[in-house]
């Protein structure tokens, strides 16, 4: 073991620290030929829809083999940015072409997404089964559904699909923040969920600091919307009959899984200061919100808070799904207890004093070492004001108990940035996991953070294809069994805010060199076993062709 100085650059913070890991994250967006920068429509931070953020999606458009990079991007409105800013009318989102040797090129324009609308997050999913991975883009605004040609371009069917949604919701613009993609009632089609965020009214000044951006809670809400796909293609919207319409709901964040282990997708919304939903799935095409009685509402002290997103995985190695909620006070880790309730152990994981008085948006549950436990990630920056704050990277020392180890990992866990979106990918495909993070700062720009020395303990990637239609093997079970641990993982990659990670698992595992047992239970409760995998490969796995029990 190695030991160097580790110097911070908070004041009069030096100290020696070790890295047992060996791994280094190295910021190489300029290497990397990434030169996006985002722009919020003017040069000033005076409101809540600049203050919010932009999106990274990470999706194999081209169906090359590897990981492609969409970043999201705000533009100039009228009567919304200071007048000078219109210098950034019709900025665009901008895509960035996997070059497979360390570098991307931006063809956003030649695949026809050079989207110059106010973007805020991109779902990537083939919703068409036709192998071609396709982009609905929520805005601030209309929505936009981008059809994948199979051709390396993409042509807008939004509304032939009827899915540009409401121009208004309670009065102002729909303003939509993400999307999960399931099949809710087992049909074989792509249903979907649009998370929408608040009313925004430009003109309010709020009468208590009126100095400052209104806070959240001074604005009405916006009812998220579910849309069911039918049999001719189109989307109907079926919020009401589902138990689902909330008028003066706030999302932040929308994750489907299934938390009660019952075999079929619930859904967690977290809500801007508000009570977080919980959407337990009752079958037969009926909700019911069980926040409250699951745990996972409010914090430990029951305030409702900033929450952003939850985040999914097995923190403590018991085979149970947990549920991390990043907030803008402490954030909250619920530990599942197996029954559909939730224990609150934000404490005495670590956590609360981590992430306290920083502001987490995104946050990614990921195996950065591949040890074969989770740790966390989280881009952080305050909200009403534009004041930068150190990112984090928790080290999960196998039991869910969580420390800071970012400082002694890399440069950009040393420098205040504002952060906002996150994506976990393997971007080099080395088999360790790598992070792209946007910013909202004054310096704009995106960091790739490429994982250096995650590879050196063996790993596992999948790629699951269920045969029940595009959306069959979202929320897939799989459990690993090597000769030391059993993991547990679900099969989702809409976890984190504004946020569309590699859609492929991954296991890190250890030093063990072999899988000796893999089970797959997919949303449909069929089951696929396989046994005596090698380790260190990305692996396909249809439905039906791993073997069974």
């Amino acid at each position: 073991m190695r030991a160097f100085l580790c110097i911070c650059l908070a004041p009069m913070m030096t100290y020696a620290c070790s890295n047992p890991s060996g791994v280094r994250f190295t910021d190489v967006t300029e290497r990397a030929e990434i030169g996006f920068r985002y722009t919020f429509g003017d040069s000033t931070y005076e409101n809540i829809l600049e203050s919010s953020g932009s999106g990274v999606t990470v999706f194999d458009y081209d169906r090359d083999g590897d990981l492609d990079l969409y970043l999201l991007n705000g533009t100039y409105l009228e009567g919304i940015s200071d007048p000078e800013g219109s210098v950034f009318s019709g900025t665009s989102n901008e895509l960035y072409r996997n070059n497979r040797d360390g570098t991307f090129t931006e063809v956003a324009r030649e695949a026809g997404i050079d989207d110059r609308n106010w973007s805020m997050a991109a779902g990537a999913l083939d919703f068409d089964g036709d192998g071609d991975v396709d982009l609905y883009l929520l805005n601030f605004g209309a929505n936009v559904f981008y059809l994948n040609n199979g051709d390396g371009t993409f042509t807008d069917v939004t509304d032939s699909l009827g899915l540009r949604g409401p121009e208004t919701l309670n009065g102002y613009t729909k303003w939509s923040v993400g999307v999960a993609f399931w099949d809710y009632n087992g049909d074989a089609l792509v249903d979907l969920m649009v998370g929408n965020f608040l009313a925004f009214d430009p003109e309010y000044v709020s009468p208590t600091a009126p100095e400052l951006m209104p806070h959240p809670s001074e604005y009405a809400g916006q009812a998220s919307m579910l849309y069911r796909q039918d049999s001719d293609g189109r989307f109907t919207e079926v919020t009401r009959e589902l138990g689902l319409f909330y008028p003066d709901s706030k999302c932040m964040g929308l994750t489907a899984f299934d938390y009660d282990d019952d075999g079929d997708l619930d859904l967690f919304q977290g809500n801007d200061h508000q009570m977080n939903f919980l959407f337990r799935n009752d079958g037969g095409g009926q909700f019911t919100e069980v926040g409250s009685a699951a745990g996972v509402a409010a914090n430990d002290r029951g305030l409702p808070t900033g929450s952003m997103h939850g985040t999914i995985g097995d923190v403590d190695g018991d085979g149970l799904t947990d549920l991390l909620v990043t907030d803008l006070r402490y954030g909250a880790l619920y530990r599942s207890r197996g029954d559909g309730t939730f224990e609150d152990i934000t404490e005495r994981s670590g956590v609360a004093r981590a992430f306290r008085g920083k502001g987490q948006w995104a946050a990614a549950l990921f195996d950065y070492d591949n040890d074969g436990d989770l740790d966390i990630f989280a881009a952080n920056g305050t909200a009403e004001e534009l004041i930068l704050q150190y990112p984090l990277l928790l080290e999960n020392d196998g039991t869910g108990r969580f420390r800071d180890v970012g400082s002694r990992l890399g440069d950009y866990f040393r420098t205040k940035r504002s952060g906002r979106a996150a994506a976990v990918w393997d971007y080099d495909d080395d088999g360790d996991l790598d992070v792209i993070v946007s910013h909202i700062d004054l310096l704009a720009t995106p960091a790739l953070l490429r994982n250096d020395g995650g590879n050196r303990n063996h790993w596992i990637g999948l790629t699951l294809v269920g045969t029940g239609g595009p959306a069959s093997a979202i929320g897939a079970k799989v459990t690993v069994e090597t000769g030391t641990r059993t993991q547990v993982g679900i099969n989702q990659w809409a976890t984190g805010y504004l946020s569309y990670n590699d859609p492929r698992m991954h296991f890190g595992l250890g030093r063990d060199s072999l899988i000796e047992r893999l089970e797959i239970r997919w949303p449909d409760g069929s089951l696929d076993v396989r046994e005596e995998l090698p380790v260190d490969e990305y692996t396909i796995i249809v439905q039906g062709e791993g073997g069974s029990p």
